[in-house]
């Protein structure tokens, strides 16, 4: 089933395809006590980031696809630069009616293939305790655990609220 997925770059017609996921992906992650630290970073992250994809992943010289099945986003994911050897992989959401078929490992890899187009030999990414399968994703896809930390404080990037996050890193 994986061959019918299509990665390709986010236009103007994905927006709302792609804040949906967003928040649904992120209200299914809340635990129950941090339902509303979840909508206070979601109302955060779109008025910062997801609700004008295209100059902030533009202006930081990144950029953002989505996955596509028969038309439908099914996936996305950004790069933007951590350095001037890496990419930091952000935002790879998998739609929760469109798991268990592949397409995380096939975003995963066309990351790497566009962090190797634009000579950047290294890609970065964080996720939080809350990702399982996502921890499990880049432990066995070659990812190296660097460092642990409970996040604090909330930023476009981590939630705060004291959730553990794992920050790994690949050599290309």
């Amino acid at each position: 089933m994986e061959s019918a997925i299509k990665i390709r770059p986010f236009n103007v017609d994905d927006a709302v395809h792609v804040r949906d996921l967003f928040v649904r992906v992120n209200r299914l992650l809340a635990p129950p006590q941090m339902k509303q630290a979840f909508e206070d970073y979601i109302a955060a992250s779109l008025k910062e980031e997801i609700d004008q994809i295209g100059c902030y992943y533009g202006g930081k010289r990144g950029g953002f696809w989505v996955a596509v099945d028969g038309g439908k986003v099914v996936g996305m994911f950004g790069l933007e630069p951590s350095s001037t050897e890496a990419m930091e992989l952000r935002r790879m959401y998998v739609d929760p009616d469109a798991r268990r078929r592949g397409i995380a490992r096939k975003m995963l890899s066309f990351a790497e293939d566009e962090c190797r187009r634009r000579n950047r030999p290294r890609m970065d990414l964080s996720t939080s305790e809350l990702q399982g399968d996502a921890l499990t994703l880049y432990r066995n896809n070659g990812y190296r655990l660097m460092r642990e930390e409970v996040a604090i404080a909330a930023s476009n990037k981590t939630l705060g609220g004291g959730i553990r996050r794992f920050h790994f890193t690949k050599l290309l």
